[in-house]
């Protein structure tokens, strides 16, 4: 790491900090600087551009919503794979009123890089905004296909099966996102932890159920009784 590169990640550090103070404003110093130190840095780019988006929506601001729309694509000029830049202009482009400019831009990504799985992740979480699960469904099923160790991906395709009212793989999916996890969860992981606990219970509770069910009405015979009577 150079000199430059040191000193613009130790400035997006103490942004990022500042940002999750609230200090919206500190923030884009922090970030201007970091750019000013390395002009190639993807992150500070891509803070800026959420930092400016931000507060861009607070105000109502139309002027900051398009600064923050070109940052967002300086950042992908640095960093054609920059995930969290992928989200923030798809989001900023549907709220904005082009919803397919946003899909285009995923498309897009997901054409110029069909071994990797992010792109299909963040389109599958845009169709099920649009009401369009089993589309998500679809580039979900083809995301852990181009990345079985995508724990994201795993993930999401568990919340999908899940609302989907399909707990026997979204529980197999949750186990799987949590087996590869490690720090990739993030806050994530405890979360994950419990729907696989209550997903167990609720399996085990509908299979007691089904048990007691097929059962009838009838007490079993004992044990060493057959079906002979005097």
């Amino acid at each position: 790491m150079t000199g430059c590169q040191w000193a613009a990640g130790s400035q997006n550090t103490q942004g990022a900090a500042l940002y999750n103070q609230g200090q919206y404003t500190a923030a884009m110093e922090q970030f201007q600087k970091a750019i000013a130190s390395d002009p190639t840095d993807s992150d500070g780019y891509y803070n800026l551009a959420a930092t400016t988006h931000r507060l861009g929506n607070q105000r109502q601001d139309p002027n900051l919503i398009r600064q923050s729309e070109a940052l967002y694509n300086q950042c992908l000029d640095h960093d054609p794979n920059h995930v969290d830049c992928h989200r923030g202009l798809a989001v900023l482009l549907v709220d904005s009123g082009r919803p397919d400019r946003a899909f285009t831009l995923l498309k897009n990504w997901a054409a110029q890089n069909p071994a990797l799985a992010e792109p299909r992740i963040e389109l599958a979480r845009l169709y099920e905004e649009h009401g369009e699960p089993q589309t998500a469904l679809k580039y979900l099923e083809d995301a852990v296909q181009q990345d079985a160790n995508n724990a994201r991906a795993w993930l999401a395709l568990a919340r999908l099966r899940e609302a989907s009212n399909d707990p026997v793989q979204a529980l197999q999916n949750y186990q799987r996102a949590l087996a590869l996890g490690g720090g990739v969860l993030g806050p994530n992981g405890a979360m994950v932890s419990e729907r696989v606990a209550a997903l167990s219970r609720q399996i085990n509770s509908t299979r007691d159920a089904a048990s007691f069910n097929a059962g009838g009405t009838q007490m079993a015979a004992p044990a060493g009784f057959g079906s002979s009577r005097y």
